[in-house]
């Protein structure tokens, strides 16, 4: 028998993803306490985004829709990459530990950026929503000047 297929977790841009995430959990955990309630919170949950977007994303039928959430865990890449940055330009983690989890961020994000490009070519569901576009027919709209008397 074969490895079970196991759909969104079986692609390399979420797993890469969910690596980004535990990364992002383990520097926050080192941050100060002063930090808990502000770049920890906000690294913790733009790295979540990552992963529960490219989730949902690959949960929609339509290719524009699953396009939209991708893109938006891609907004979250940089978010998290934007917060490992600011943690060493404060002091948080150093220049070393920056450039690791700068080069898993880009990794991240070309795997991502290839299965956007997928997604775009295989048009999933433009046959069926979206090939035709609708029409309303045109309303004309006849009022007698009786019918609206000035009070």
């Amino acid at each position: 028998m074969g490895k079970e297929q196991r759909g969104f977790e079986d692609l390399e841009c979420y797993r890469l993803a969910l690596t980004v995430l535990k990364q992002a959990y383990k520097v926050a955990q080192r941050l100060p306490a002063t930090e808990r309630y502000n770049l920890a919170d906000q690294m913790r949950r733009s790295a979540t985004s990552v992963t529960l977007n490219i989730a949902e994303g690959y949960g929609r039928y339509h290719y524009l829709d699953s396009l939209r959430f991708h893109y938006i865990a891609r907004g979250s890449l940089m978010e998290t990459l934007s917060a490992f940055i600011s943690c060493e330009a404060v002091g948080h983690i150093n220049q070393t530990e920056l450039e690791s989890l700068r080069k898993l961020v880009h990794s991240a994000q070309r795997t991502l950026n290839g299965y956007i490009n997928y997604v775009r070519r295989q048009q999933q569901g433009k046959k069926e929503y979206g090939a035709q576009a609708l029409h309303e027919t045109q309303t004309v709209y006849i009022i007698a000047p009786d019918e609206f008397p000035n009070k």
